[in-house]
C-alpha cells in the first residue's frame, strides 16, 4: 500500500498574540479569540503562547484559514508551523517540563 499526499505527518502549530486590552470592546475580543483558539483544540503553552497539534500541511493549512476568519482586528497574530521532531527539542530554560506533559503526548490524540 502506498502512502498518498495526505498520509500523516505531525505538526505543531504555535500562535503567538499580542491583542490590546484598554478598551470594553478590545477586551471582548481577546477573550473571543483565546475561546476560538481552545475550542479549535490549541493549548496554552505560555500566556499569549498557544499550540495545537496537526496531522499534517493539509490540516495546519486549514487552521490557519480559520484563524484568519476568526482574527480580531486589533493586534498581532504570528502562527510558526514546524515538525513534531523539532517541537520535541525545545528546550526548557527554567520552569518544569512535566508541568506540560499534556502538550507533549499524543496519548489521547484521534484522528478523524
Amino acid at each position: 500500500m502506498t502512502m498518498t499526499s495526505s498520509r500523516v505527518r505531525y505538526m505543531r502549530l504555535l500562535v503567538f498574540f499580542d491583542l490590546p486590552v484598554e478598551t470594553a470592546a478590545q477586551r471582548k475580543a481577546y477573550r473571543l479569540f483565546r475561546k476560538h483558539l481552545i475550542k479549535d483544540g490549541f493549548l496554552m503553552l505560555q500566556e499569549s503562547v498557544y499550540v495545537k497539534l496537526v496531522v499534517n500541511d493539509g490540516a495546519a493549512g486549514a487552521t490557519i484559514m480559520r484563524l484568519r476568519k476568526t482574527r480580531p482586528s486589533e493586534g498581532l497574530i504570528q502562527v510558526l508551523k514546524i515538525t513534531e521532531k523539532q517541537f520535541a527539542t525545545m528546550d526548557y530554560i527554567t520552569g518544569n517540563r512535566e508541568a506540560y506533559d499534556e502538550v507533549d503526548t499524543m496519548e489521547e490524540f484521534v484522528v478523524l
